[in-house]
């Protein structure tokens, strides 16, 4: 599946976890942020920011875990094994998606439409690493994206939430 400028991320097709389609379109009128997440990455431990972001502002925003093992092989765990750590590490219950690439030539169309200003209409971005995100607003439209380094607590994402 490619993605097209003329669809909407509601669009995209990604399944869970868990191996069900997760439906987009349940999202809006919420903002989404993607984040590509590994359990053996310095950057782990933002995984309990994430947690509390999600807790905080359940009301207005979805985040969505997308596990990848492209940077450093430091997500080598199946579905099941992943569930496990995130949620006995960290306590995560909030959603997240299959095992999928985030760059290159198997590059999944959801990350696709996140990195190509073709497809997003706002701005081109490359996946450095583990724990980049994307915000999306509550209509779909593509907002901002942060590496890794910067913490799911940091004023540069919350502006967008207060």
């Amino acid at each position: 599946m490619i993605a097209t400028a003329t669809q909407s991320v509601y669009d995209i097709k990604i399944k869970s976890l868990q191996g069900e389609p997760i439906n987009l379109h349940q999202f809006k009128g919420k903002k989404i942020l993607f984040v590509n997440v590994a359990s053996k990455c310095g950057f782990t431990p933002q995984y309990r920011d994430l947690q509390k972001l999600q807790d905080t502002y359940k009301d207005s925003l979805v985040i969505i875990g997308v596990p990848c093992n492209q940077f450093g092989k430091q997500e080598p765990g199946n579905s099941k094994e992943i569930e496990e750590f995130c949620e006995v590490n960290y306590g995560v219950s909030f959603l997240m998606t299959e095992k999928i690439d985030v760059k290159g030539e198997n590059q999944h169309p959801l990350y696709a439409w996140l990195t190509k200003k073709s497809l997003n209409g706002k701005q081109n971005s490359v996946v450095k690493w583990n724990f980049q995100k994307y915000l999306i607003d509550e209509h779909g439209e593509f907002l901002d994206y942060y590496y890794s380094i910067t913490s799911p607590k940091s004023s540069r994402l919350l502006k967008y939430l207060n």
